[in-house]
């Protein structure tokens, strides 16, 4: 069985404070296959309970659960009691999050091995956990001790290396900023306003700079070409291209964050589901 048979070609990407029964319902009912749920979702994972608990087979996933934010033991705990409702449908998405927001940030590998331990002593199986890497050492630790990878803010080509670097069978599910909007102007002001925080925060820009954007790419506002290519933009066309495009360079599954967050996610879900011919 392949990971677009477990999670589906493409899922939804959002806020943990943003998303609400509706919006899973909606997500399920398009054909998305998994609900992953950003803004560091804490380790009791009530959200995630409850969004599971107004669907009926969608996946939620944390998008990611930060490790310097929350106990591993907690977290660990409550993934067999999620698990035990609703087996199957519950992935833990790990991160080490960014130094400027955690300034006990030291030596993300180790604290992440060390996070890892906990999980594996109390029985969460490696089958129920992938990690946010970005950095190649993170990366191999995501194929040996997780599924595979969640990367954020990348590109076609970093898909197709991660792809390359860890070969078959280990997941890569990229997340995708969109924007739909026709106009090149304003959708690149959206683009911006999205941007704006990330472009401030050092693996993000570091891993912008691997992906082969330059210094004058990052530097704020960001360059066109940058905002461009990390946020896609235009029509219902144009978004689907931009999800066959990491699907083409070796993804395994591709999550769409709709941007702004004040926009009707819904309606442009529902577009893009069109576009791509989801099974809803």
């Amino acid at each position: 069985m392949s990971w677009q048979d477990t999670l589906g070609a493409v899922g939804v990407w959002r806020g943990v404070d943003d998303t609400d029964a509706e919006t899973a319902a909606a997500a399920e009912r398009l054909g998305y296959g998994t609900l992953w749920l950003g803004g560091s979702p804490p380790a009791d994972l009530t959200a995630a309970e409850r969004l599971l608990e107004a669907t009926s087979s969608i996946v939620v996933a944390t998008g990611i659960t930060n490790i310097w934010m929350t106990d591993p033991a907690q977290l660990a705990d409550a993934y067999h009691r999620v698990d035990a409702r609703f087996p199957g449908r519950l992935l833990l998405g790990i991160g080490s999050g960014h130094r400027e927001a955690s300034p006990q940030r030291a030596r993300p590998l180790e604290a992440m091995s060390r996070y890892l331990d906990v999980l594996d002593e109390r029985g969460v199986p490696v089958s129920a956990r992938v990690l946010s890497a970005l950095g190649p050492k993170m990366l191999r630790m995501s194929a040996e001790r997780a599924v595979g990878t969640h990367p954020y803010l990348t590109i076609p080509s970093q898909t197709a290396q991660m792809r390359a670097d860890l070969g078959p069978g280990v997941l890569v599910a990229p997340e995708l900023t969109v924007v739909m909007d026709d106009d090149v102007h304003s959708a690149r002001g959206a683009a911006r306003d999205f941007l704006r925080f990330y472009l401030q925060l050092d693996n993000y820009t570091t891993t912008m700079h691997r992906g082969g954007f330059s210094e004058a790419d990052t530097a704020a506002p960001g360059s066109d070409r940058l905002v461009d290519q990390v946020v896609v933009h235009g029509g219902a066309a144009a978004l689907g291209a931009g999800v066959r495009a990491h699907l083409d360079a070796g993804a395994d599954h591709v999550c769409v964050q709709v941007q702004p967050v004040s926009a009707d996610v819904v309606a442009v879900l529902t577009a893009l589901a069109a576009e791509l011919g989801l099974a809803g």
